[in-house]
């Protein structure tokens, strides 16, 4: 386990927001320390000492990822009044359409890819991690009958479905015109079908 602390050093901050950088362009699956060393002006043993070990430095680049998806997530919630399912979905998808966003998202799904299939590796947990981040956001969006209701895990589970679908389209094809009309429509359906209970 790497040392890490609540309160990491600068070094290791710095670190870590280069080794982020090196990780959204090249990807972690075939993530090798000695050229990800040389392309952020450090050395494998600076890296062994400051994050553990390979694993231990993919779950610092796998918590930072999250901590760029939490930001996002934290604006949508209203304690005062919450901005309904549809459109917290809405800004959600118009987020995660965002060409600058690409890099981001390319590594999310890979990390969600790959906590399916090694769940014993430094991927362990991400994908259930995600799941509940954005059911808990959503959750928080939608106004207390709804939330509280019978159908209301089963709206925002609906709406998590298709955004998380239309995104690895999106990610796939880059026809964003195609699957944002898709999403579109979906998110009107989901609207009707709840009455006009959504930003109320």
């Amino acid at each position: 386990m790497p040392p890490r602390t609540a309160n990491p050093s600068a070094r290791q901050t710095h670190l870590l927001e280069a080794a982020y950088a090196y990780a959204l362009t090249h990807g972690l699956a075939d993530l090798s320390l000695r050229p990800l060393a040389e392309a952020i002006g450090s050395s494998t043993r600076v890296l062994m000492f400051l994050f553990g070990n390979k694993d231990g430095l993919v779950r610092a680049l796998l918590e930072r990822a999250r901590t760029d998806e939490l930001t996002l997530l934290a604006r949508l919630r209203r304690a005062d009044r919450p901005v309904g399912l549809v459109p917290a979905a809405e800004l959600v998808w118009a987020w995660l359409a965002a060409a600058e966003h690409r890099p981001l998202l390319r590594l999310w799904a890979e990390a969600y890819a790959r906590s399916l299939v090694e769940p014993g590796g430094p991927w362990a947990g991400f994908a259930r991690a995600t799941v509940d981040d954005w059911l808990d956001v959503l959750a928080a969006c939608q106004p207390r009958p709804e939330r509280d209701g019978p159908d209301g895990a089963v709206r925002r589970t609906l709406a998590l479905a298709v955004l998380r679908g239309a995104l690895l389209d999106l990610l796939a094809t880059d026809d964003e015109q195609r699957v944002t009309a898709a999403v579109h429509r979906h998110l009107e359906m989901l609207r009707c079908d709840g009455d006009g209970g959504d930003g109320a």
